[in-house]
């Protein structure tokens, strides 16, 4: 199976502080890939590297390569800004625009010119449906995205996301300020989202990276411990770091 994602040696680092070191994983299209591993150990400096959002910090730096469908996301001249349509973001809060429920949706494509205006409404429509929103939220299209609460909020900002029509979508730990019933709404979703479009989410929630992920990457202080099927991650850890860490040791 081709990879979706191919990461090749990567290293990263915030002036002297090297975040990642030589990072090699492949991530497989369509599937649902959950980095976890306890605070300050990359995994959101990984996932931000994807689309090169760290660039937008200062005095960083990196080595090594990461592709998409094969080609760099680093390649001399590449349009940043197709790139990010290409590869969605969730963050860790939910964080609509200050617009309306249809103008969040509509953004993207709107200024990225994916589609005519008169062809917004079926485009917002669709990401709404796919993002399992449209039914709460077809009689408020015209309210602000702020007035829904917090797990539509999110669902909001996936539907966003969505509109593009992006190959990837990376979630940075979006439930972590959610209560249990919308944590499950966005997992629902995100196991729907599966055959479309090939997923990477950020959690620190063990019991929800065995529930939704396919496969697992463990992170332990900027190296990459285990990487694998998330059952045998979780059930059979090749690594005693990896072992130690889901079974609660420490983390």
């Amino acid at each position: 199976m081709t990879a979706a994602l191919d990461l090749a040696g990567f290293s990263f680092w915030y002036g002297r502080k090297q975040a990642l070191r030589d990072i090699t994983l492949s991530v497989a299209p369509r599937k649902i890939t959950a980095f976890i591993g306890p605070s300050g150990c990359g995994k959101s400096t990984l996932l931000r590297s994807i689309n090169r959002m760290n660039e937008l910090l200062p005095d960083t730096r990196h080595q090594g390569d990461i592709r998409l469908a094969g080609q760099s996301v680093y390649q001399p001249g590449i349009d940043v800004v197709a790139l990010r349509r290409r590869i969605g973001m969730v963050f860790q809060k939910p964080n609509p625009f200050p617009k309306t429920v249809f103008d969040n949706v509509a953004y993207g494509p709107r200024v990225n010119g994916l589609v005519s205006e008169g062809d917004l409404p079926e485009r917002v429509e669709r990401a709404l449906k796919r993002a399992v929103l449209w039914d709460e939220v077809a009689n408020r299209l015209d309210d602000f995205g702020t007035s829904l609460s917090g797990g539509q909020q999110q669902r909001l900002c996936i539907a966003r996301a969505l509109a593009n029509d992006p190959e990837v979508l990376l979630l940075d730990e979006p439930c972590s300020a959610l209560d249990p019933i919308a944590t499950q709404r966005i997992e629902e979703l995100l196991v729907e989202l599966k055959p479309e479009i090939t997923i990477v989410i950020v959690t620190h929630n063990l019991h929800q990276a065995a529930r939704i992920a396919d496969e697992a990457a463990f992170f332990y202080l900027g190296d990459l411990v285990e990487f694998g099927p998330s059952e045998a991650l979780f059930t059979a850890p090749r690594e005693r770091r990896t072992e130690a860490y889901v079974t609660g040791r420490f983390g």
